[in-house]
């Protein structure tokens, strides 16, 4: 009886150890696989993003294609409505399918964002299709730009993106003016004149 008194301080040490090595092990293993899950779904929250991102940019170039004659300053190409209202029937297929993954896999903030956007661009969408009448288009399209530059910020800070802002509304704003300077500039004064 004395040897095994003599030994449970070393028996207990070792079954301590043995259940610290287990409980160490065992959150170890849990923090892997939380970081392996979250990883895993920022990859799939960002492919969602890209395609939404991709789909309704080419909604917003279809459709400011098709308005590019009445926009006086615009340096767009032309594209004839039915060319432009099939393009815009196969990406609004695409964006539907886009839009549902956003729905399930994006954060609320961004979700938010991501609707922002598509409305903004749905009305340009309107005005092309000649839905909507009188509608400022260069209003419509710095909606649109401010709208994006939202989603973009949801999305990155939803992803933990860092890097600074990568806002784009202010920088196509000034060129748009200078498109309108440059445009009012060549005016003759009989030109002028007579609007």
């Amino acid at each position: 009886m004395g040897s095994v008194t003599a030994q449970l301080p070393a028996l207990i040490g070792v079954l301590i150890g043995t259940i610290g090595t287990i409980v160490a092990t065992s959150v170890a293993d849990r923090t892997r696989w939380k970081r392996n899950q979250s990883v895993r779904w920022d990859d799939r929250r960002l492919d969602a993003y890209i395609e939404f991102a991709r789909v309704i940019k080419e909604i917003h170039a279809v459709a400011v294609r098709m308005l590019a004659d009445e926009r006086p300053h615009s340096r767009g190409h032309r594209m004839d409505r039915e060319e432009g209202l099939a393009r815009l029937a196969d990406a609004d297929v695409r964006h539907t399918l886009a839009w549902e993954s956003v729905l399930l896999l994006g954060d609320a903030s961004t979700v938010s964002a991501a609707r922002d956007w598509r409305d903004a661009v749905w009305r340009i969408e309107r005005a092309a299709r000649g839905l909507t009448e009188g509608d400022d288009h260069a209003d419509l399209l710095h909606r649109a730009n401010e709208a994006r530059d939202h989603f973009y910020r949801a999305a990155r800070s939803g992803l933990g993106v860092r890097g600074g802002s990568v806002a784009q509304a202010t920088v196509l704003e000034a060129r748009l003016d200078e498109i309108r300077a440059s445009g009012a500039s060549r005016r003759t004064p009989e030109t002028s004149a007579q609007a």
